[in-house]
């Protein structure tokens, strides 16, 4: 795969996104119509896995009271996990599916320091960002587009965020035999360079916890 450096990318990204964001939505809502509030109605396995992925995005977190943002948060599973982490969460989650947010508003209806909003970016920074997912399902998008908004959304999660960001991704080191054609699988190696050059000389790739995927945090001087 030809890879994308980050300082070449032009506005005709910017044009697909609106496009790739759409595809994206409508897939996502279909998970959720077929499968509810589950792990599979955001296109995971299962729970325990789900699990294991918000263990790893939250190793970025350095303090027991803080705000967070949640991109691509669908109907809010994250939120849930926070709660019986920590004590003192402030948190948005941000989702490009009305269906998801709707479930999500209804979830956590009673929650303090809590919203949710129906976009593509967050219209606020907080101390930290996550995104978990968003970048598994290319549909019919080539490699090289969906490099192209993978790396735009990481400029979203770096602004974002005053004292860091992860995200995961699934990894091209998965098996051959096993990979499908409708998801994208990146190169860890690829995306830690991009994050070390560009948003911070604290980076950590994890890919030691037995799942198909990695996750990067990149942490900030403050």
């Amino acid at each position: 795969m030809k890879l994308t450096d980050p300082k070449t990318m032009t506005e005709d990204a910017a044009v697909e996104e609106k496009d790739i964001l759409t595809e994206v939505s409508d897939y996502y809502s279909q998970k959720l119509a077929q499968h509810g509030q589950t792990a599979k109605g955001v296109d995971w396995n299962g729970a325990e896995s789900q699990t294991l992925r918000f263990q790893q995005l939250c190793k970025v977190i350095q303090e027991p009271t803080f705000s967070i943002t949640d991109l691509g948060c669908g109907y809010g599973a994250l939120l849930e996990y926070l709660d019986s982490s920590y004590d003192d969460v402030s948190y948005l989650g941000v989702d490009i599916s009305e269906t998801m947010i709707e479930s999500a508003n209804a979830r956590f209806s009673t929650r303090e320091k809590t919203e949710f909003l129906v976009s593509s970016r967050p219209y606020q920074v907080a101390d930290y960002c996550v995104a978990s997912g968003i970048f598994n399902v290319k549909l019919e998008r080539s490699e090289e587009e969906w490099a192209s908004y993978l790396l735009s959304t990481l400029d979203v999660l770096d602004k974002s965020s005053e004292k860091g960001f992860a995200f995961n991704c699934l990894t091209s080191y998965s098996d051959e035999p096993l990979k499908r054609q409708n998801l994208y699988y990146a190169d860890p190696c690829w995306l830690f360079d991009v994050c070390k050059r560009k948003y911070s000389r604290n980076v950590t790739l994890l890919h030691d916890y037995n799942l198909y995927e990695f996750t990067i945090l990149v942490r900030k001087a403050i």
